[in-house]
Protein backbone atom coordinates (compact mmCIF):
# COMPACT_ATOMS: atom_id res chain seq x y z
CA UNK A 1 0.00 0.00 0.00
CA UNK A 2 1.29 3.46 -0.91
CA UNK A 3 1.95 5.97 1.87
CA UNK A 4 0.45 9.34 0.87
CA UNK A 5 2.94 11.93 2.03
CA UNK A 6 0.79 15.08 1.79
CA UNK A 7 -2.03 13.85 4.04
CA UNK A 8 -0.87 14.28 7.67
CA UNK A 9 -0.60 18.06 8.14
CA UNK A 10 -0.39 21.34 6.25
CA UNK A 11 3.41 21.31 6.02
CA UNK A 12 3.36 17.96 4.21
CA UNK A 13 1.49 19.67 1.34
CA UNK A 14 4.78 21.42 0.53
CA UNK A 15 6.84 18.26 -0.11
CA UNK A 16 8.38 18.73 -3.55
CA UNK A 17 10.91 15.88 -3.77
CA UNK A 18 11.35 12.53 -2.03
CA UNK A 19 12.92 9.12 -2.40
CA UNK A 20 10.72 6.10 -3.08
CA UNK A 21 10.82 2.52 -4.20
CA UNK A 22 8.93 0.87 -7.04
CA UNK A 23 6.67 -1.83 -5.62
CA UNK A 24 4.86 -2.63 -8.89
CA UNK A 25 5.20 -1.85 -12.57
CA UNK A 26 2.85 -2.77 -15.40
CA UNK A 27 1.99 -1.46 -18.87
CA UNK A 28 2.51 2.31 -18.64
CA UNK A 29 2.48 2.81 -14.86
CA UNK A 30 4.38 2.21 -11.65
CA UNK A 31 3.27 2.03 -8.02
CA UNK A 32 5.50 3.66 -5.40
CA UNK A 33 5.84 2.75 -1.73
CA UNK A 34 5.32 6.44 -0.91
CA UNK A 35 4.12 9.41 -2.94
CA UNK A 36 3.32 13.11 -2.74
CA UNK A 37 1.71 13.09 -6.21
CA UNK A 38 -2.00 13.93 -6.04
CA UNK A 39 -4.16 11.44 -7.93
CA UNK A 40 -6.84 13.14 -10.02
CA UNK A 41 -10.22 13.36 -8.27
CA UNK A 42 -12.60 15.56 -6.32
CA UNK A 43 -12.32 18.35 -8.87
CA UNK A 44 -8.54 18.62 -8.41
CA UNK A 45 -6.37 17.64 -11.39
CA UNK A 46 -3.55 15.16 -11.33
CA UNK A 47 -0.08 16.21 -10.31
CA UNK A 48 2.69 15.74 -12.85
CA UNK A 49 6.44 15.53 -12.47
CA UNK A 50 9.40 13.22 -12.89
CA UNK A 51 11.00 10.05 -11.58
CA UNK A 52 14.78 9.86 -11.68
CA UNK A 53 17.00 6.84 -11.06
CA UNK A 54 20.50 5.73 -11.77
CA UNK A 55 20.83 5.97 -15.53
CA UNK A 56 17.35 7.23 -16.33
CA UNK A 57 14.57 9.79 -16.01
CA UNK A 58 10.86 9.55 -16.92
CA UNK A 59 7.96 11.97 -16.87
CA UNK A 60 4.89 11.28 -14.74
CA UNK A 61 2.06 12.66 -16.89
CA UNK A 62 -0.94 11.33 -14.95
CA UNK A 63 -1.67 9.89 -11.51
CA UNK A 64 -4.86 7.91 -10.93
CA UNK A 65 -6.34 6.06 -7.99
CA UNK A 66 -8.63 3.09 -8.27
CA UNK A 67 -7.68 0.65 -5.57
CA UNK A 68 -4.00 1.55 -6.03
CA UNK A 69 -2.23 4.80 -6.91
CA UNK A 70 -0.83 4.50 -10.44
CA UNK A 71 1.88 6.85 -11.69
CA UNK A 72 1.50 6.80 -15.47
CA UNK A 73 4.84 7.17 -17.21
CA UNK A 74 5.99 8.52 -20.56
CA UNK A 75 8.97 6.51 -21.70
CA UNK A 76 10.97 3.83 -19.91
CA UNK A 77 9.49 2.33 -16.74
CA UNK A 78 11.89 2.62 -13.80
CA UNK A 79 12.79 -0.20 -11.44
CA UNK A 80 14.08 -0.25 -7.88
CA UNK A 81 14.69 3.06 -6.09
CA UNK A 82 13.76 6.41 -7.58
CA UNK A 83 13.86 10.10 -6.72
CA UNK A 84 10.47 11.72 -7.32
CA UNK A 85 10.03 15.39 -8.22
CA UNK A 86 6.75 17.32 -8.49
CA UNK A 87 6.02 19.90 -11.15
CA UNK A 88 5.80 22.43 -8.35
CA UNK A 89 4.32 25.41 -10.21
CA UNK A 90 1.37 23.26 -11.29
CA UNK A 91 0.86 21.74 -7.82
CA UNK A 92 1.15 25.07 -6.02
CA UNK A 93 -1.44 26.57 -8.37
CA UNK A 94 -3.84 23.78 -7.45
CA UNK A 95 -3.17 24.36 -3.74
CA UNK A 96 -4.01 28.05 -4.03
CA UNK A 97 -7.12 27.46 -6.12
CA UNK A 98 -8.40 24.69 -3.84
CA UNK A 99 -7.99 26.75 -0.66
CA UNK A 100 -9.73 29.69 -2.32
CA UNK A 101 -12.57 27.40 -3.39
CA UNK A 102 -13.30 26.55 0.26
CA UNK A 103 -13.58 30.26 1.01
CA UNK A 104 -15.75 31.08 -2.01
CA UNK A 105 -18.05 28.11 -1.34
CA UNK A 106 -18.38 29.10 2.31
CA UNK A 107 -19.29 32.68 1.41
CA UNK A 108 -21.91 31.56 -1.11
CA UNK A 109 -23.53 29.23 1.40
CA UNK A 110 -23.54 31.85 4.16
CA UNK A 111 -24.96 34.60 1.94
CA UNK A 112 -27.28 32.65 -0.39
CA UNK A 113 -27.76 29.20 1.24
CA UNK A 114 -26.59 27.61 -2.01
CA UNK A 115 -24.55 24.41 -1.94
CA UNK A 116 -21.47 23.58 -3.94
CA UNK A 117 -22.61 20.87 -6.37
CA UNK A 118 -19.57 20.68 -8.63
CA UNK A 119 -16.12 22.14 -9.07
CA UNK A 120 -13.06 21.90 -11.28
CA UNK A 121 -9.69 23.34 -10.39
CA UNK A 122 -6.84 24.33 -12.69
CA UNK A 123 -3.46 25.81 -11.81
CA UNK A 124 -4.53 29.28 -12.97
CA UNK A 125 -8.32 29.36 -12.48
CA UNK A 126 -11.23 27.43 -11.00
CA UNK A 127 -14.94 26.99 -11.58
CA UNK A 128 -17.60 26.13 -9.02
CA UNK A 129 -21.26 25.16 -9.53
CA UNK A 130 -23.87 26.28 -6.98
CA UNK A 131 -27.52 25.28 -6.44
CA UNK A 132 -30.18 26.53 -5.86
CA UNK A 133 -29.30 30.11 -6.70
CA UNK A 134 -29.35 32.94 -9.25
CA UNK A 135 -26.61 35.57 -9.08
CA UNK A 136 -26.86 39.19 -10.14
CA UNK A 137 -23.74 41.20 -10.97
CA UNK A 138 -24.06 42.82 -7.53
CA UNK A 139 -24.11 39.34 -5.97
CA UNK A 140 -20.86 38.44 -7.75
CA UNK A 141 -19.19 41.60 -6.43
CA UNK A 142 -20.42 40.72 -2.93
CA UNK A 143 -18.88 37.23 -3.20
CA UNK A 144 -15.58 38.79 -4.26
CA UNK A 145 -15.62 41.35 -1.46
CA UNK A 146 -16.53 38.84 1.25
CA UNK A 147 -14.00 36.27 0.02
CA UNK A 148 -11.21 38.85 -0.16
CA UNK A 149 -12.05 40.11 3.32
CA UNK A 150 -11.47 36.59 4.67
CA UNK A 151 -8.25 36.22 2.66
CA UNK A 152 -6.95 39.59 3.91
CA UNK A 153 -7.01 38.33 7.49
CA UNK A 154 -3.95 36.17 6.70
CA UNK A 155 -5.43 33.14 8.45
CA UNK A 156 -3.29 30.04 8.97
CA UNK A 157 -4.86 26.96 7.35
CA UNK A 158 -4.72 23.62 9.20
CA UNK A 159 -5.09 19.95 8.33
CA UNK A 160 -6.12 17.39 10.96
CA UNK A 161 -7.92 14.09 11.45
CA UNK A 162 -11.30 14.49 13.14
CA UNK A 163 -13.85 11.88 14.16
CA UNK A 164 -17.16 12.34 12.38
CA UNK A 165 -19.31 12.91 15.53
CA UNK A 166 -16.93 15.67 16.62
CA UNK A 167 -17.17 17.37 13.23
CA UNK A 168 -20.96 17.01 13.11
CA UNK A 169 -21.15 18.80 16.44
CA UNK A 170 -19.48 21.95 15.14
CA UNK A 171 -20.39 22.33 11.47
CA UNK A 172 -23.48 22.61 9.29
CA UNK A 173 -23.49 19.39 7.25
CA UNK A 174 -24.88 21.05 4.14
CA UNK A 175 -22.36 23.88 4.23
CA UNK A 176 -19.46 21.46 3.79
CA UNK A 177 -21.34 18.60 2.08
CA UNK A 178 -20.60 16.33 5.03
CA UNK A 179 -24.00 14.70 4.51
CA UNK A 180 -22.77 13.38 1.14
CA UNK A 181 -19.94 11.37 2.72
CA UNK A 182 -21.02 7.79 3.56
CA UNK A 183 -21.88 7.34 7.24
CA UNK A 184 -19.43 4.44 7.37
CA UNK A 185 -16.55 6.94 7.02
CA UNK A 186 -15.85 7.99 10.59
CA UNK A 187 -12.24 9.23 10.52
CA UNK A 188 -12.10 12.38 8.39
CA UNK A 189 -9.25 14.49 7.07
CA UNK A 190 -10.38 18.03 7.76
CA UNK A 191 -9.23 21.35 6.31
CA UNK A 192 -9.86 24.34 8.55
CA UNK A 193 -9.66 28.07 7.98
CA UNK A 194 -10.05 28.93 11.69
CA UNK A 195 -12.89 31.28 12.47
CA UNK A 196 -14.44 30.79 9.05
CA UNK A 197 -14.59 27.27 7.62
CA UNK A 198 -14.04 23.64 8.55
CA UNK A 199 -14.57 20.98 5.92
CA UNK A 200 -13.62 17.35 5.16
CA UNK A 201 -11.31 17.30 2.14
CA UNK A 202 -8.56 15.08 0.71
CA UNK A 203 -7.01 17.78 -1.49
CA UNK A 204 -3.90 19.91 -1.15
CA UNK A 205 -3.87 23.41 0.36
CA UNK A 206 -1.66 26.36 1.27
CA UNK A 207 -0.42 27.26 4.75
CA UNK A 208 -2.12 30.65 4.92
CA UNK A 209 -4.69 32.76 3.13
CA UNK A 210 -1.85 35.28 2.66
CA UNK A 211 -0.64 33.06 -0.22
CA UNK A 212 -3.84 33.41 -2.24
CA UNK A 213 -3.92 36.94 -3.63
CA UNK A 214 -7.39 38.26 -4.45
CA UNK A 215 -10.41 36.44 -5.86
CA UNK A 216 -11.64 37.87 -9.16
CA UNK A 217 -14.77 36.36 -10.73
CA UNK A 218 -14.34 36.41 -14.50
CA UNK A 219 -17.38 34.50 -15.73
CA UNK A 220 -20.91 33.36 -14.81
CA UNK A 221 -22.82 30.61 -16.63
CA UNK A 222 -26.32 29.31 -16.06
CA UNK A 223 -26.11 25.49 -16.04
CA UNK A 224 -29.75 24.57 -15.50
CA UNK A 225 -32.64 25.43 -13.21
CA UNK A 226 -31.22 27.52 -10.36
CA UNK A 227 -27.73 26.10 -11.02
CA UNK A 228 -25.02 28.67 -11.68
CA UNK A 229 -21.32 28.22 -12.44
CA UNK A 230 -18.82 30.91 -11.59
CA UNK A 231 -15.22 30.98 -12.76
CA UNK A 232 -12.58 32.87 -10.80
CA UNK A 233 -8.88 33.63 -10.88
CA UNK A 234 -6.49 34.76 -8.16
CA UNK A 235 -4.87 38.11 -8.82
Amino acid sequence: MTEILYMPDIESNYIREWDAEIIKQKDDYVVLDKTAFYAEGGGQPTDTGWLEWSGGKARVHMVTKKGIIKHHIEGQLPEGKVHAILDWDRRYGHMRMHTAQHIVSGIVYDEFQARTVGNQLYHDKARVDFHPVKFTEDDLRLIEEKSNAVIARNIDVTVSNVLRPDLEACVNEERCNLDLIPKSVQDLRVIEVPGFDICPCAGTHVRSTSELGQVKIIKKDNKGKQRVRITYVLE
